[in-house]
């Protein structure tokens, strides 16, 4: 990859994080990609990037590498201007103290450049919550939730979640993860009982949000001026240490292969991801299309089976259901990427 694409790119991430409410990261994403054009610091870490980088989400391995350093008390002057951390959010001024903390942590940042982007966001629950009552009023079963691309599982625990919609709340009173102002609507009736029997995931490399390092990890991976995304995440850790979750480290083809081998009777199975394809080469979709239709082909009204899925579909996410036995596909709802601007769409079917 030329340091002109790696540019391009850098510029093009800073934008979406622009409209994605994020002027900290706008403004730094686009002085790297002047930097990384020029042959600066920037380019030193990211010559030989050997990813795709939309794909491998290239500009965001660099800037949580560079928040973990703030995080981590070792950058001081950056922390300054990091909100995540107590700072002050002067854009302008955060540029000259990021450029410095590259300079001095290259071989850090390269290193670092190796690790999945691992965001687990938690305020995707307001559009998955949407596909999980779906399945439940369809089927009267309780759930076995199944998660690709978990992370550290925070949405795993969906269900430990309040949920405050303009036509009423649903969820724990007590929990400490309140989702409010997340639907562009009325929001999604709450008129089923919902109880999740099972609930496990698999990702890559897993991380643990109820230990020090785990949260740090998440939290790095979290733009630093965007409060509530970090406030949400630190109550999701806190009610994960109360609702246990398997999660294992194995490719999610592999991993769904061996779950659904055996169909779960009396529980309505939905296996789900938000925002994962896209990190999945060719291959890796294609086994798992076919490790979920096989699985589809063997459900039964006692053991029905689901595949609830959030990923782009242009400029916003789609939350398409399929079901089975039948495998009727519909669109669920419509979403902002981190969860915001959710719109039920009635479960019309599609072809």
């Amino acid at each position: 990859m030329s340091r002109v694409d790696v540019a391009d790119y850098l510029r093009l991430q800073g934008v979406y994080c622009g409209k994605l409410g994020s002027p900290l990261y706008d403004t730094l994403l686009s002085r790297a990609a002047d930097d990384a054009a020029a042959g600066g610091v920037v380019a030193a870490v990211l010559d030989g990037y050997p990813h795709e980088p939309i794909y491998s989400a290239m500009a965001l391995r660099f800037m949580g590498g560079v928040h973990r350093l703030v995080l981590e008390g070792r950058a001081p002057g950056l922390a300054a201007h990091y909100p995540s951390v107590g700072g002050d959010g002067d854009v302008t001024r955060a540029w000259p103290a990021f450029h410095a903390v590259v300079a001095d942590n290259v071989l850090l940042l390269r290193d670092w450049m190796a690790r999945g982007v691992q965001t687990n966001e938690v305020g995707r629950s307001a559009a998955l919550v949407c596909g999980f009552l779906e399945v439940a009023r369809r089927t009267g079963l309780g759930l076995r939730c199944l998660e690709v691309g978990a992370s550290a599982g925070l949405n795993l625990r969906w269900d430990r979640f309040r949920y405050d919609t303009p036509r009423g709340a649903w969820g724990d009173p007590a929990s400490p993860v309140v989702l409010r102002g997340f639907w562009a609507d009325a929001g999604p009736t709450f008129d089923v009982d919902v109880r999740v029997v099972d609930r496990a995931g698999c990702d890559p490399n897993p991380l643990d949000p109820t230990t020090d390092e785990g949260r740090l990890t998440l939290v790095s991976y979290v733009w630093p001026d965007q409060a509530e995304r970090l406030a949400l995440l630190r109550a999701a850790c806190d009610v994960a240490r109360g609702a246990p979750a398997t999660l294992e480290q194995a490719s999610a083809p592999d991993w769904l292969a061996a779950r659904l081998a055996v169909p779960a009777e009396g529980l309505a199975t939905v296996v789900y991801h938000s925002i994962v394809f896209q990190y999945l080469d060719e291959s890796s979709r294609d086994r798992m299309r076919a490790v979920l239709d096989d699985a589809g082909t063997r459900a039964t009204p006692r053991a029905p089976f689901a595949w609830l899925r959030m990923e782009p579909g242009g400029e916003q996410a789609e939350l398409r259901l399929v079901t089975w036995p039948g495998g009727t596909e519909r669109l669920v709802a419509t979403t902002g990427f981190h969860g915001r601007d959710v719109r039920v769409a009635g479960g019309s079917t599609v072809p």
